[in-house]
């Protein structure tokens, strides 16, 4: 069932509606959840030590004014925020195996619940601290060598210190940033609760109800009329709300700007990017190098409409296969073995601990009824690192194999180097090691294609994480940037000026030869990582900088590889910007966006000669 070739939507439909039981799969297939917690009895005695730890805090409340008090804070927080992690991670990865037992609903909302009291509880430790003048903490560092830990963690605070507001208006802040949310909670409720879609005709000429989960597929099938008919009836919803939706837009980008006001940054960018140390020229960088080699994306688009034979290339011919009707299939076991091949540039070490995540109950392989969809890493310090996959046996399960156990041995070598303090890798950097694999990979499986057809479907599937996540996730982010600039410079923000600008960015970033359909204009209105504002710009600014790391790897071997390793053993002891320069990554100049493209380029003109 799992390596099946799926030839057409009903026969996919048959599978999934024939789902095995949980307990039905081969236990070799599940992760070791036991690794965690032994048995649930173990479970409630931590939940049971967290209940009464809590009260501890409360002697430090108020209280926070010697270096000895400030140790014992700090320590406890980190002793009861890793019991508290562990106990919400057991249980949600217990709910994903199947979500339709409510033994482990019951165990994850209960494990919630403590995480928001354990935040309510530590919530006064961060204002305390700031409370305290930036001589007191760096004397409390030089009098007490064990705080030195928290050197970094201290400095970050004190960094902030000059956008921190006296305590009544932090709390008042705090009371309004509910309201701040309100627009994305609404757009979340429009777009995942009462938006309906229309019906359209699939391949088979079956009507289907359009739903988000289906747009993508529709929009790669090989039959136009249908890429068509889901774009259209996708857009043409939005297009009915376009008003609310530029309503949401409007007030989510009016909240950044009250914020960035009152804590007073100069743009909502900068108040964006000072969380992570990242200056605005990271961003500035990104947007202005990519402009600069835009003609490489109309190239792309050019060699779509080739390669599919069009007259006219629309935005809906976008994500069809290039290579048609290529299908290979591939075992889980094939597939470690590809991973394992594929990775051999990493070193012994790396794939030892490969092998290990592969052999050791770090992965759940296969889909059963009720499980949580798609794919991810996730862990608990203290144990290993988790892998949840869904494999079909396509193709594209081995690159997400190599992605999600990227994820897994950044966490592992995080968590097995850093103190629990700095152990979390940054969201910055959160898809370097797992894009990097995938590059790596990549090139193994170039080098190794035994068709022609193979090969210029996994060019194709490079250059479609080039155009997915370079040059459409800048566009996004300029699309943010300049309606930012607009509100900030007094100009109001309604859905013709947001359809115009989104029309404009198409048009400069897919180039003369693509057919910019009207309804495109609609599509930043479905966007929703919009309502976490400036957060786009890192997966362009990773995958950037994965491919620099891999592209250093393969060709220096040993001394980038050992380099890189450390990189993967910092977790968040430093700033993001700093960790990559162990690497020999700068984003600070457009360096390894310009080398990111170049191999973009690379690939272009690997397809058109094998064209």
């Amino acid at each position: 069932i799992f390596t099946e070739t799926v030839k057409n939507t009903k026969k996919r439909w048959d599978i999934l509606s024939n789902l095995p039981l949980r307990e039905e799969i081969d236990d070799k297939y599940k992760w070791k959840l036991e690794d965690i917690y032994e048995n649930e009895e173990l479970w409630e005695k931590d939940y049971s030590e967290v209940k009464s730890q809590l009260n501890l805090f409360d002697e430090y409340r108020g209280n926070v004014n010697t270096a000895e008090k400030l140790l014992g804070v700090l320590k406890l927080k980190d002793e009861v925020t890793m019991k508290v992690d562990r106990l919400f991670t057991y249980a949600r990865m217990r709910r994903d195996e199947d979500n339709s037992r409510s033994k482990y609903q019951a165990l994850a909302d209960r494990a919630m619940s403590l995480v928001v009291e354990l935040s309510s509880r530590t919530s006064f430790i961060e204002p305390e601290i700031l409370s305290l003048s930036e001589e007191k903490i760096r004397n409390f560092l030089e009098q007490n060598e064990d705080l030195k830990l928290y050197r970094h963690f201290l400095e970050n605070l004190l960094r902030m210190k000059a956008h921190i507001l006296d305590a009544d208006r932090e709390k008042m802040l705090a009371e309004v940033s509910e309201i701040a949310q309100a627009p994305g909670d609404i757009f979340k409720m429009l777009d995942n609760a009462d938006i309906r879609f229309p019906k359209i005709k699939d391949e088979d000429g079956n009507e289907v109800e359009l739903t988000k989960g289906r747009y993508i597929k529709f929009m790669e099938s090989e039959n136009r009329e249908v890429r068509k008919a889901a774009f259209e009836a996708l857009y043409h919803t939005y297009k009915s709300m376009i008003n609310t939706l530029s309503a949401t837009t409007a007030a989510n980008v009016k909240a950044n700007i009250f914020i960035k006001n009152q804590r007073k940054f100069k743009s909502s960018l900068e108040a964006s990017l000072f969380f992570d140390n990242v200056p605005t020229k990271v961003y500035d960088n990104l947007i202005n190098t990519v402009h600069q080699r835009l003609d490489l994306m109309h190239r792309y688009v050019s060699l779509r409409k080739k390669a599919l034979g069009l007259d006219e290339i629309h935005m809906y011919d976008l994500y069809v296969p290039l290579v048609k009707g290529y299908d290979k299939t591939v075992s889980y076991d094939e597939a470690k073995q590809m991973v394992i091949d594929g990775l051999a540039p990493m070193g012994d070490e790396y794939i030892s601990i490969l092998k290990e995540g592969f052999n050791s109950g770090w992965i759940d392989v296969y889909e059963n009824r009720g499980k949580t969809g798609g794919a991810y890493s996730w862990g608990t310090y203290g144990t290993h690192p988790y892998v949840l996959l869904n494999f079909q046996g396509k193709l594209n399960d081995v690159f997400t194999i190599a992605h999600e156990m990227g994820h897994a041995i950044h966490t592992y070598f995080s968590s097995k180097n850093q103190p629990y303090i700095y152990a979390q890798y940054t969201i910055f950097l959160a898809e370097v090691a797992s894009t990097c694999n995938e590059a790596i990979l990549i090139n193994y499986l170039l080098k190794n294609a035994r068709t022609k057809e193979e090969k210029m479907y996994l060019l194709n599937h490079f250059m479609e994480q080039f155009r997915g996540t370079v040059y459409r996730q800048t566009m996004f982010a300029e699309f943010e940037k300049i309606i930012h600039e607009k509100a900030e410079a007094g100009e109001p923000l309604n859905a013709q000026m947001l359809q115009e600008i989104y029309h404009k960015l198409n048009e400069s970033y897919y180039g003369p030869d693509i057919c910019i359909d009207q309804l495109i204009d609609y599509e930043w209105a479905r966007i929703p990582h919009f309502y976490s504002s400036f957060y786009v710009y890192k997966y362009a600014t990773g995958f950037s900088a994965a491919i620099a790391i891999s592209k250093s790897i393969l060709e220096k071997g040993m001394p980038a590889v050992n380099a890189y390793k450390e990189f993967l053993s910092s977790g968040s002891s430093d700033y993001s910007l700093e960790l990559l320069k162990k690497v020999g990554v700068d984003l600070t100049n457009p360096k390894p966006i310009q080398e990111a493209l170049d191999v973009f380029e690379n690939l272009l003109n690997e397809f058109e000669g094998l064209m």
